[in-house]
């Protein structure tokens, strides 16, 4: 079975042993040009079911729209800050007062990821990474968090050398000292390894000596899978061989029970003449086939069945990147919320929503008094902020030219741009949810999967019979409108 989806259910708390579920969580970066708000970002997340983020900085408005959501976050110390709180520990404790304390019991904040790849962009000041994860850990431990809040630091799996045969797999020479005594400090806290794995790096490095299928996840046969000679094990794809690399190299030195989550993996769906693999296929497929692989909990060879919980890089396109083409072009969105492409789940199990025939749309009621119809297209149309161009006059859906028409396309878009929440087709009792399209000839209504104009990422609710406009986030709380534990949706937020 084939589930197109326009984005992916992200399940349950974090997981690391073989009895525990894994998850796929979403990056958040914010190099884009014409970023959405905080809240209009808290929207998406929700509308899409996305139950784990990694932010890399903690913002304090992203913290604030995320209130309420239940939505798991990793915050980040930027790597510029972390020198400082690595020389004292008031530092660290005002970091965590300033950044954590304000959202304790309201945002569920459950690790700080101290630095992002510091040790291989900072290698001459990597003696004061532990000192500052020590520093914020205690600061946790002194405000009774450091239960619920665990600290680690993102790595490049490029610390990682010879990583194949992962068995023979070691961490950098010049960093072992530090890597020492990091696995000590994850391993008395309770803590995880953060690695960044990108089979698309790996694939592009190689030149030519790591196939494209293997590092895509598709199907080998058998004689083309990658075995490791001191171990037997059989590698069908790059993702897991790196994992296990950086086991090997934990055991190496004689650290063995320090689970890994993965904090970035993912493919750019566009890149520049000289990155042909850079496409929109590709991209599909390797994040499709990596969310699969990860909540399917096939863990590695290593430890198969043990979870390797992943974040993708990254929730959105992030064109003010430098560089090439490829890396403006990692997201799943757009900064106006469509999807840069639609994922392609096969045979993924029970997670999954059995019917994806449920596309719904909002429509007027065409008994509805024509003043309560009039009034609420006018607000659709103003604080809604639906893009309502497309029916003035000349445009695609100006005919027919009657309030109930135009009410009708207003209320399905504004209904789509919400992500058809709960009580956001209502519109005080004038409009009504339906199976079908009320799209017609020249006028493709949002809710069909295209869109005759751009709709403004809106945040405000729908006036209803049970809420108002300053009702704020409540009313996206619900879950009517999701299936098994909040299965994949099939119109996205802001389409």
């Amino acid at each position: 079975m084939v589930i197109n989806i326009f984005i992916l259910l992200l399940l349950l708390a974090l997981g690391v042993s073989a009895d525990q579920d894994a998850f796929v969580g979403v990056n958040i970066g914010t190099a884009v040009s014409d970023m959405p708000n905080p809240t209009q970002v808290a929207v998406l997340l929700k509308s899409q079911q996305l139950r784990h983020v990694r932010l890399y900085d903690a913002d304090q408005g992203m913290l604030l729209a995320l209130s309420g959501t239940g939505i798991q976050v990793t915050v980040t110390v930027p790597n510029q800050q972390l020198l400082a709180i690595a020389q004292s520990n008031t530092t660290a404790s005002n970091w965590v007062s300033r950044n954590i304390l304000p959202h304790v019991g309201t945002t569920n904040i459950t690790a700080i990821s101290v630095g992002n790849e510091f040790l291989t962009t900072n290698p001459n000041a990597a003696s004061v990474l532990v000192s500052a994860l020590k520093y914020i850990h205690s600061a946790l431990i002194s405000a009774k968090l450091d239960s619920q809040i665990k600290v680690s630091t993102t790595h490049s799996s490029s610390i990682i050398l010879d990583s194949f045969p992962p068995s023979q797999a070691f961490f950098n020479r010049t960093l072992e000292p530090v890597m020492i005594s990091l696995l000590e400090f994850l391993q008395s806290t309770d803590s995880y390894l953060m690695l960044n794995v990108y089979p698309y790096s790996d694939y592009i490095q190689s030149n030519g000596a790591i196939p494209l299928d293997y590092a895509l996840f598709r199907p080998l046969p058998p004689e083309m899978e990658a075995i490791d000679a001191n171990t037997l094990l059989h590698y069908t794809n790059v993702f897991d061989a790196v994992v296990d690399a950086a086991y090997f190299a934990m055991l190496y030195l004689n650290y063995t029970n320090i689970p890994i989550v993965v904090t970035e993996s993912g493919w750019p769906s566009k890149g520049d003449s000289s990155e042909p693999d850079a496409t929109l296929d590709n991209a599909n497929t390797y994040n499709s086939n990596l969310i699969k692989h990860v909540l399917n909990n096939t863990g590695t060879p290593k430890h198969p069945g043990v979870a390797t919980s992943t974040y993708i890089y990254e929730l959105y396109n992030e064109d003010l990147k430098p560089g090439s083409e490829s890396e403006k072009n990692w997201g799943l969105f757009d900064s106006d919320g469509r999807p840069v492409y639609v994922l392609n789940l096969m045979d993924s199990g029970s997670v999954l929503a059995n019917d994806t025939t449920d596309r719904t749309y909002c429509v007027a009621k065409k008994d509805a008094d024509k003043k309560m119809l009039q009034a609420a297209l006018d607000w659709a149309c103003g604080p809604g902020k639906v893009n309502c161009s497309v029916m003035l006059q000349g445009e695609p859906c100006y005919q027919p030219d009657t309030v109930v028409a135009h009410a009708t396309y207003a209320f399905d878009a504004y209904y789509h741009q919400m992500a058809m929440a709960d009580g956001t087709c209502n519109f005080n009792g004038v409009a009504t949810v339906t199976t079908t399209n009320p799209s017609r000839d020249g006028c493709t209504f949002p809710g069909s999967g295209g869109s005759n104009g751009t709709i403004n990422n809106g945040t405000s609710l729908v006036p209803s019979s049970n809420s108002t406009t300053s009702g704020g986030f409540s009313k996206l709380d619900s879950v009517s409108f999701f299936r098994l534990f909040g299965a994949f949706l099939w119109t996205v937020a802001f389409l």
